[in-house]
């Protein structure tokens, strides 16, 4: 498909590590989501290295109109500040909301409070909700199984829909809010690690055979899974996905740094994402 056929909706993969191993280590990068849906751009957990990664593939700061931290954990909110920073102008231009739960904002907030101030403004996310940026909306559906105040997002713009289940336990019902022609999907573990199978060290993340399930429940023309932790990555990626497609019969792609998807290969079978 050649470039201008495509609709210039985008979903950059600034980083594909996740949890503690994979942050402290970089063997992967963390720096989150970067949308651009036509026209209007996003930022999505600004985790350690955004701005480097941002800068390195010639994304600019100053031309988002918002950052949404799905919650206060440091690999999806530790480049919060300097994000701001950058979006502002050094603080020379108000411009940009964050949208964030209300326990990143509280007790010992992410943010700084000279930086709030250089916002257009602050707004809550809550299970439920609904939210405007220019020409994309979204809603903040359900709140997730996780420590602290977590929430996944589902996105709608004038040409798609597509979901971003964020950090979570898998528990029942959780597909239902994520019905959509794309998702995106954290994926941590390789086995599941609930209070049922390590009752002295549960964890709330989604793990490859919790992904298979919701994958089979929700069918959408294309699964991206992201977030990876050091077993996930130790196990190759891209082989997971490709026996999920086996497995589920939807197309399962394995995000890499740096891989840019257009959203309008969700009407285009063969097409693969591009590299950015």
């Amino acid at each position: 498909m050649k470039s201008k056929e495509l609709s210039g909706e985008t979903i950059t993969f600034l980083g594909t590590g996740g949890a503690r191993f994979m942050i402290i280590s970089q063997m992967l990068a963390s720096g989150g989501l970067w949308l651009n849906m036509s026209g209007t751009e996003i930022l999505i957990d600004p985790g350690p290295g955004c701005i480097v990664q941002a800068t390195r593939r010639k994304l600019k700061a100053e031309n988002l109109s918002a950052i949404i931290l799905s919650h206060r954990h440091l690999d999806h909110s530790a480049d919060i500040n300097i994000m701001v920073e950058a979006m502002t102008q050094g603080g020379f231009k108000k411009q940009g909301r964050l949208f964030a739960p209300a326990d990143a904002l509280e007790g010992e907030p992410v943010i700084f409070s000279y930086l709030k101030e250089r916002l257009d403004g602050v707004e809550l996310l809550e299970a439920g909700k609904s939210y405007t940026v220019g020409n994309v909306s979204f809603t903040t559906p359900v709140r997730h199984i996780h420590p602290v105040e977590t929430y996944g997002m589902v996105f709608k713009t004038a040409r798609h829909t597509f979901s971003c289940i964020t950090d979570t336990r898998y528990f029942d019902g959780l597909t239902d809010y994520y019905k959509n022609e794309l998702l995106v999907i954290n994926v941590v573990f390789m086995e599941p690690r609930t209070p049922q199978s390590h009752p002295d060290t549960p964890i709330d993340h989604l793990s490859v055979p919790d992904v298979e399930r919701i994958v089979s429940e929700i069918r959408p023309k294309t699964a991206i899974l992201t977030h990876f932790g050091m077993g996930v990555w130790r196990n190759n990626p891209r082989e997971i996905a490709g026996k999920l497609s086996e497995k589920t019969g939807v197309k399962v792609i394995a995000a890499r740094d740096g891989m840019k998807f257009d959203l309008a290969e969700l009407d285009a079978d063969q097409v693969q994402p591009s590299s950015t």
